[in-house]
């Protein structure tokens, strides 16, 4: 069957946009939308079932599948107006090359995802995963103003805006953030920027968990202005307690505000640490984050933060914790069988707190699912969605998992 698929590919693309992966797998890169609806129209009328795959840094590239198609090729940053704070970038756009374009010109994107700097901005959409800045901008969907999406069956859909305030078929979009690639592949994004702040700061202190996720909320209670309010484990911050940091963005009178206003909060001793010293803190912990093989979140109100870390502290770990304990989201990587994660989906579950898998070796994925149905009815509606926008369907994508097929 390969070398059939192989010369339908070859007809459709030629010859430069293929190759051979390690077990000997067509693997396509198509350079643009059009060639990634042929891909999937032809997959779709073969029957063929297709991986999607970005630069392999974050979700592992071994979805049993008849073709890989990797947005490798569609490496563009297609356009950036800092006048008007967007930018149109195509989704194989590494995250890290992106931020230092557009530091270039004066912009930022205000997303921080957990991982190494190749992620491509696809990967980031795809899985959802904000890091510790979704305090104070919001999720990833918070950053998407539009896009091009191919559907399963081949077809080239385009949502949303090319500006802020044009939202037309934005839900469109969001749809395709945190679906893994089930709803569709991402081949181009029209994000929001903001301007470079003028002024940063992070503010770290070190303590017991309890006393640190307790001064957090205390902070946002009484109107603390950050960016980011972030509680990091030990091993992850690389210290030897639980560390809560924060960073201030701003005018310089602004910052200098909010670091006398946090000063004054709980008794607690904060370090302003130096601009070097503060960016290597926040790329090592943003590394650290995807330290396990397995990544993946809860989304815990404020209040129930301590009883979620009790809970993993006893049926996982809490080597590599991340959470904003005034945000609500709370990130675990390690390494565990499914039972036991099934084990902590469903008290999750107990207390309407979903898990969503984030990243995972395919076999543990496949058992598990990347959402799972915490509430009734879900399932059906997510069924739904997928067969509107992937018939049949032709990505490998597991969201529920085996034991809901």
């Amino acid at each position: 069957m390969s070398d059939v698929i192989l010369m339908r590919l070859r007809h459709a693309l030629g010859e430069s946009a293929i190759e051979l992966d390690r077990e000997g797998r067509p693997r396509v890169t198509p350079d643009s939308s059009e060639g990634v609806a042929q891909v999937c129209g032809l997959a779709h009328e073969q029957g063929w079932r297709v991986r999607i795959e970005g630069h392999g840094s974050w979700m592992p590239p071994d979805a049993p599948c008849d073709v890989a198609l990797s947005t490798r090729g569609l490496s563009r940053i297609v356009d950036v107006a800092p006048s008007d704070l967007v930018a149109t970038v195509e989704a194989g756009v590494e995250i890290g090359l992106l931020q230092r374009e557009l530091a270039a010109l004066g912009a930022w994107l205000a997303l921080d995802p957990p991982g190494r700097p190749e992620r491509s901005i696809g990967s980031v959409v795809a899985t959802g995963t904000a890091g510790p800045l979704r305090y104070g901008f919001g999720p990833v969907r918070d950053h998407i103003l539009g896009g091009t999406i191919v559907t399963g069956d081949g077809r080239v859909i385009k949502a949303g805006g090319h500006v802020v305030k044009n939202v037309a078929g934005y839900d469109l979009t969001k749809l395709q953030v945190g679906g893994f690639g089930a709803f569709g592949v991402v081949t181009q994004l029209h994000l929001r920027l903001r301007a470079t702040p003028a002024a940063r700061a992070t503010l770290v202190t070190r303590g017991d968990r309890d006393v640190l996720t307790h001064a957090a909320r205390t902070l946002v209670e009484q109107g603390l202005g950050a960016s980011a309010v972030e509680l990091f484990s030990p091993t992850l911050a690389g210290d030897a307690e639980w560390v809560l940091a924060l960073e201030l963005t701003g005018t310089e009178p602004g910052v200098a505000d909010e670091i006398e206003r946090a000063s004054k909060g709980e008794s607690l001793l904060w370090s302003r640490l130096p601009p070097d010293r503060a960016a290597a803190f926040w790329s090592a912990t943003t590394r650290a984050g995807a330290g396990g093989e397995i990544s993946f979140r809860l989304g815990v109100f404020a209040d129930g933060m301590d009883e979620m870390l009790d809970l993993l502290a006893e049926h996982l770990d809490t080597d590599l914790v991340a959470a904003g304990p005034a945000a609500g989201l709370l990130r675990w990587s390690g390494t565990a069988g499914v039972e036991k994660l099934r084990r902590v989906r469903h008290l999750a579950a107990e207390r309407e707190i979903p898990l969503t898998l984030e990243r995972a070796p395919w076999p543990l994925r496949h058992a598990f699912g990347h959402y799972g149905a915490y509430r009734e009815g879900v399932g059906t509606l997510v069924s739904k969605l997928r067969s509107t926008f992937d018939p049949d369907p032709t990505f490998a994508v597991a969201l529920e998992g085996a034991e809901h097929e």
